[in-house]
């Protein structure tokens, strides 16, 4: 979290285990991405909203998640889903976070290390996304 605050600059909450911090925070977030890809209960996460606020799902696990309707009606609260978007929404995405020099930090390697980066993942040894240099890895076996 130290690293998202300082080095991103994000302003966000992780879901603590910690009874005391998760109450002192409930009903305090207008707006939570939720990137978990495996099944995990939402509810703590509802209860984080304020009135109005927006549970935006964005991983994709692999079973249904459960979702509790009374907290989301009395709160007024809304959960959705986002995939990628089209170009439109990709180019208005990438237009903002120019506008407000965010950034993706990453790791780049070559087509070569895929099994590598793939074991790495399977360790969960991966700080960022892999981006595969397509382009100079075939350049670089062209004789």
């Amino acid at each position: 979290m130290k690293e998202a605050l300082e080095h991103l600059g994000a302003d966000l909450f992780l879901v603590s285990r910690d009874p005391e911090q998760m109450q002192a925070a409930m009903g305090t977030m207008d707006g939570i991405i939720d990137t978990v890809s495996f099944v995990h209960p939402i509810l703590p996460l509802i209860s984080l909203l304020k009135t109005n606020g927006k549970l935006i799902l964005v991983g994709i696990p692999e079973k249904p998640l459960e979702l509790p309707v009374f907290p989301l009606v009395l709160g007024r609260k809304t959960v959705a889903g986002s995939g990628i978007g089209g170009m439109k929404e990709t180019q208005e995405m990438i237009d903002f976070a120019a506008k407000h020099n965010i950034t993706a930090d990453i790791e780049v390697i070559s087509m070569d290390y895929v099994n590598k980066a793939m074991e790495r993942l399977a360790m969960e040894e991966v700080r960022y996304r892999f981006i595969i240099d397509i382009g100079n890895t075939l350049a670089a076996t062209k004789p």
